[in-house]
């Protein structure tokens, strides 16, 4: 049991389980003599730690022979512009625009000279919902979506099907929290700090056809790069990798996605129901949308939602803020997160309640 709860957007909290073999094994990794830390890319006790990683990323999100797998550095902030790079053809890309980070991801498009068509968006009610999108993406080079929005607290429950065109999605806030088809995709990246680890590895999962469309690309930011060096072009983020892979043992054990999907939904449920019932706190997303992994709420009240934050922070529930972009706050409720956690800041949000309603 911990005695903090960590609702942090990310990083995020880790498994304990993770936290513990990763402690038993950080000076001396099995029998080396070293820490990972300290271990050669190159060596072949790392190799199998890659490899090893790899086989169980692709048997939980069951990827094929025709996706590459890759471990590359620079968060998504780097996928905003390496996808639009690596995918132009005709230099002209969809994207359906949700939120905070889907708008960093059309800047970094239009930065290296895409021209970006907006063929949905739900700005006009401050991203609260999933927008619905045309059927027709030919004359694209690819369609992007951010599946799971992060700040807004929403999710697409559907994907676009985009026949010839590759479909694009920065799945960094809710990869492995439920089953997906890899299949509906051309390309998938992720921040690990979230569902999948530490900061310093993003998971990219492409289809091998898309890998090498512009040879000419400075070979760090070309995919078939990577590809090519099974992601040891340079040096990995070695200790990050370890900790994915510490991280998919963990939910091979829990049952695997299905499993994992389960207790999203159950902890999800649980919170959603507490807010829909409350006389204070109120959630900011309603209907199909609303996201399992990040769940915007507030008071209404400015002052009161900063005395909420500071109340919980004393009663060891930790980063509730919401972001400074739109306030309030937010419940970040990822694979690691047990029910025991979401009870427990239910608890303290029911007594700050029960204060406020006695003054």
């Amino acid at each position: 049991m911990r005695d903090v709860w960590n609702f942090s957007a990310g990083p995020a909290q880790l498994p304990l389980e993770v936290l513990r073999k990763a402690e038993e094994e950080l000076v001396s990794y099995k029998d080396t003599g070293m820490s990972v830390m300290e271990m050669s890319h190159r060596s072949k006790e790392y190799q199998k730690i890659m490899e090893e990683t790899e086989t169980r990323l692709r048997r939980i999100m069951n990827i094929s022979k025709d996706y590459a797998v890759l471990f590359l550095q620079g968060g998504a902030s780097a996928q905003f512009l390496m996808a639009p790079m690596n995918l132009k053809k005709a230099g002209k890309a969809a994207f359906i625009h949700t939120g905070n980070w889907s708008k960093k991801a059309i800047e970094a498009a239009e930065e290296v000279d895409v021209k970006v068509d907006i063929i949905a968006s739900s700005e006009n009610e401050d991203f609260s919902y999933i927008p619905e999108w045309p059927a027709d993406f030919k004359s694209y080079d690819y369609v992007h979506i951010t599946t799971n929005n992060t700040i807004e607290g929403t999710v697409f429950t559907k994907f676009p099907k985009a026949q010839d065109v590759p479909l694009v999605a920065d799945m960094s806030s809710n990869i492995l929290s439920e089953p997906i088809d890899v299949n509906q995709f051309g390309l998938i990246y992720a921040g690990a700090q979230k569902n999948l680890g530490i900061a310093g590895l993003t998971i990219v999962v492409i289809r091998k056809d898309l890998l090498n469309l512009n040879p000419d690309l400075p070979a760090y930011l070309n995919y078939n790069t990577h590809a090519q060096k099974e992601s040891a072009y340079n040096t990995p983020s070695t200790y990050a990798i370890y900790i994915s892979n510490l991280v998919l043992e963990w939910m091979e054990d829990l049952g695997g996605l299905e499993a994992v999907y389960q207790l999203n939904k159950e902890k999800a449920e649980l919170f959603y129901d507490y807010l829909d019932d409350s006389k204070l706190f109120n959630a900011t997303v309603f209907g199909k949308d609303r996201s399992l992994m990040n769940i915007p709420f507030i008071t209404g009240d400015d002052d009161l939602d900063k005395d909420f934050v500071a109340y919980a922070d004393n009663r060891n529930i930790k980063n509730i803020k919401g972001h400074r972009s739109i306030g309030g706050m937010r419940a970040s409720m990822y694979n690691s997160m047990p029910i025991e956690g979401v009870e427990a800041l239910i608890q303290v949000m029911k007594d700050f309640e029960k204060t406020k309603g006695e003054n």
